[in-house]
């Protein structure tokens, strides 16, 4: 009996693009232990409150804001609530405990933004935290003409499922194979619109490298900013929230990447706040 021929590689081109190397390591005991310091960075937002609320003002457009794993909208409040100072228009995803893209999830996410997007005739920008952040990353991708931004906080999409602390807890919540779910999904693909990824080396819940977004093929807007947090403090700490705002202030169709520091002190303060990735 002849032995089967051995299956030609096809070589890498537009329909059969190489698949990128995938960071399958968690972060170690010693980080996921350090999120205890989730408690301080919420504390820190009083006394920051002054200058966070000196951030460039909004244009008014509306936001919509995704929770991380097991969290509802009650999570992302105080974040909400400081976008709202800054003339934004915020809103939760409004669909009770995020357990995962179970059945109608998705479906009832962008009816949330076509309705928004309809409501008040502008593009909305999306905010995920952890994995409300591939929510914002697929509406973009699939409804880009309603999206004017996209910036996620801890998500895990460059990354294999074994790059997290959490994907037991994933398959838990949600009933779902997270292996199978995330062969179906092209998650390091960027969306087609102004995309900042903002990351903390010492996330001990996802693998930082898993947060990194590769240059777009497509257009060049897409930034990774590192900031000096815990993965589960990420929505809650005073650095992430300039980021946040800096990148919703910019005008649309006019996007600059996060400069990190400047000439002056207040340059060399952005320094240490944000670290240099280059290092």
């Amino acid at each position: 009996m002849a032995s089967p021929s051995p299956k030609k590689l096809q070589p890498p081109n537009a329909n059969n693009p190489p698949k990128p190397d995938l960071h399958d390591q968690p972060p170690s005991a010693w980080l996921m232990a350090l999120e205890l310091r989730a408690f301080w960075e919420f504390s820190s937002l009083l006394p920051a409150w002054p200058v966070l609320n000196k951030a460039p003002k909004g244009d008014g457009h509306a936001v919509l804001v995704f929770p991380g794993l097991s969290a509802n909208d009650v999570s992302t409040v105080p974040l909400r609530y400081y976008l709202q100072s800054l003339n934004y228009k915020p809103w939760g995803w409004e669909q009770g405990f995020n357990f995962g893209p179970r059945t109608g999830v998705m479906e009832v996410a962008k009816s949330n933004l076509q309705r928004t997007f309809d409501s008040t005739g502008r593009k909305v920008s999306l905010i995920g935290w952890s994995l409300g952040g591939v929510y914002a990353r697929e509406l973009a991708k699939q409804m880009p003409h309603m999206v004017r931004s996209v910036i996620t906080l801890g998500t895990p999409f460059a990354g294999s499922y074994k790059a997290t602390n959490a994907w037991r807890v994933y398959q838990l919540a949600s009933g779902r194979n997270i292996e199978r779910e995330a062969a179906s999904y092209d998650l390091p693909s960027a969306p087609p619109v102004p995309t900042s990824s903002i990351y903390t080396r010492t996330d001990g819940v996802v693998a930082w490298q898993a947060s990194i977004q590769a240059p777009s093929s497509t257009h060049g807007q897409t930034e990774n900013i590192e900031v000096i947090a815990s993965h589960i403090g990420l929505g809650l700490n005073p650095s992430a929230w300039w980021a946040v705002a800096d990148r919703l202030a910019q005008a649309e169709g006019s996007w600059q990447p996060f400069a990190r520091a400047d000439k002056g002190h207040k340059g060399r303060l952005h320094g240490l706040l944000y670290p240099d990735q280059k290092r």
